[in-house]
């Protein structure tokens, strides 16, 4: 019997360019690669390879492709060591004027300033009348490491506070993307730039410090602390957690601030072992999108990039980050991730073979460059099949409602927030399962809701929320 796969066929194309013979390449892997895959299986259970692949963790994190900040940890240290080999994924900055050296004030640190015991002194103030202050921070030990540069955990001195230092090298002839963003955050959910100073080495080179707050965990650690746990999936309750405020400080970024984060996975969703309060960290690929302005598409780590950025769509929005939350929310809720592609075109058809081949208008949605073309016709995996039996469906829904083609049928941040899957937490006895009181959730502010019809807001906050937060 002929394989169904080997029918595909392409129409013919007048113009002769870079994009078409892109085309043909994307399409002549795809087809290639589901030639191998004669059958789709239940992926509620497994995919073929997938336990292979996810044999180690190493292999996950070493499907980023972008520059890594966040804190995680490992058995034997206490700490993962971030993986070393990484794809240099660094965004270069829009070349504008030169650093403002007058800004910060940074004593002349010798060696790498991240030596364990090490001490980096600068000053603050000094600026509209304010007095100059001295503060200094004591390197106690290296949290992650990329491509971008160095994390570090130190201590305040002054204070004794613990606080997370990204350790940059800084490029006089640009400004910092992200020191520029991170200047504009303030968010429960979203990781507090504290301070930033300059500092330099024997050698004349300059590094951007960038001092946030401190979170000891990830999702991804969590996560994996479930899985090694019998097996077990992760609590729905904290999966409603932070899911929710993950949409809750993408609303935030998308709408309020105007920024994409672009790079959303387990690894830069910093919690609080304690409370559960969850926040974005790493906007190292961040970027304030300009409509009409073209972006570069290889963006994202592989297991969460959207589909349009597998298209090279030059033109995208904030919605990539949506598809990257639906991702993760896959995740938490299989205790895998759900497209683990060992390559864009791999991630490609991992995608097919749950959603289905994409419908021409479909294409047309995530880049209209590639409408001429003709894909392998896979029918959608049914969302219950991909799923344990006792999974919640308002979990399922919220995952297809995240996970769709066309990106303007992706639902925004706000209008997930106020899915049905979250109800348990507009309880007004919900509690963590120890009994403490869960994290602020419901403490909208007017910026947050703006634009928001009076059905959606009342789907927001419950009465009890309305009547504490007048």
């Amino acid at each position: 019997m002929r394989c169904p796969f080997m029918m595909l066929t392409m129409e013919s194309c007048d113009r002769v360019g870079m994009l078409e013979q892109r085309g043909l390449r994307l399409i002549k892997k795809l087809n290639e690669r589901l030639m191998g895959e004669s059958y789709l299986v239940d992926r509620g259970v497994t995919v073929p390879g997938q336990e292979q692949r996810m044999a180690s963790t190493s292999q996950e994190n070493a499907a980023s492709t972008s520059n890594i900040t966040s804190v995680t940890r490992t058995e034997k240290s206490g700490y993962d060591q971030l993986p070393k080999e990484m794809h240099q994924m660094k965004i270069k900055d829009e070349k504008t004027t030169n650093y403002d050296e007058n800004e910060m004030e940074a004593a002349i640190v010798s060696g790498n300033g991240t030596e364990s015991g090490q001490i980096i002194a600068t000053t603050v103030g000094g600026r509209n009348g304010q007095p100059k202050q001295t503060i200094s921070y004591m390197a106690e030990r290296m949290v992650g490491t990329g491509s971008f540069g160095v994390v570090f955990q130190a201590k305040c001195l002054e204070t004794g506070q613990a606080v997370a230092i990204k350790k940059v090298l800084q490029d006089k002839r640009y400004k910092n993307r992200e020191l520029q963003i991170m200047r504009l955050l303030d968010h429960p959910n979203v990781v507090q730039l504290k301070h930033c100073f300059y500092s330099t080495t024997e050698k004349d080179e300059l590094y951007l410090n960038l001092v946030m707050e401190y979170v000891s965990e990830t999702v991804h650690r969590v996560s994996r602390h479930f899985n090694r746990m019998n097996h077990q999936h992760m609590p729905i309750i904290y999966v409603q957690l932070y899911t929710y405020q993950i949409c809750r400080a993408l609303n935030y970024l998308h709408h309020v601030i105007g920024v994409c984060h672009r790079d959303i996975k387990p690894q830069n969703l910093l919690v609080n072992p304690h409370t559960h309060q969850l926040k974005i960290c790493d906007f190292g690929s961040a970027k304030m999108l300009v409509p009409g302005e073209p972006n570069i598409s290889y963006i994202c780590s592989r297991y969460y990039r959207a589909p349009e950025l597998i298209f090279g769509a030059p033109e995208y929005t904030t919605a990539i980050d949506i598809w990257s939350a639906g991702c993760v929310l896959a995740e938490l809720l299989r205790g895998q991730p759900l497209f683990p592609g060992e390559s864009g075109v791999d991630q490609l058809v991992e995608i097919i073979k749950v959603l289905g081949t994409p419908t021409r208008e479909e294409i047309k949605c995530m880049n209209p460059n590639y409408t001429e073309f003709k894909f392998p016709q896979i029918k959608a995996h049914p969302w219950h099949k991909i799923f344990h039996k006792q999974m919640p469906p308002e979990a399922v829904d919220l995952v297809s409602r995240l996970l769709q083609y066309s990106p303007n049928m992706r639902c925004t941040a706000l209008e997930a927030c106020a899915h049905p899957f979250f109800n348990d937490l507009r309880d007004a006895n919900a509690c963590l399962p120890d009994g403490r009181a869960l994290p602020p959730l419901l403490n909208f502010t007017a910026q947050e809701l703006a634009g928001a019809s009076t059905e959606l807001r009342q789907r927001l906050i419950p009465e009890h929320a309305r009547k504490e937060n007048p």
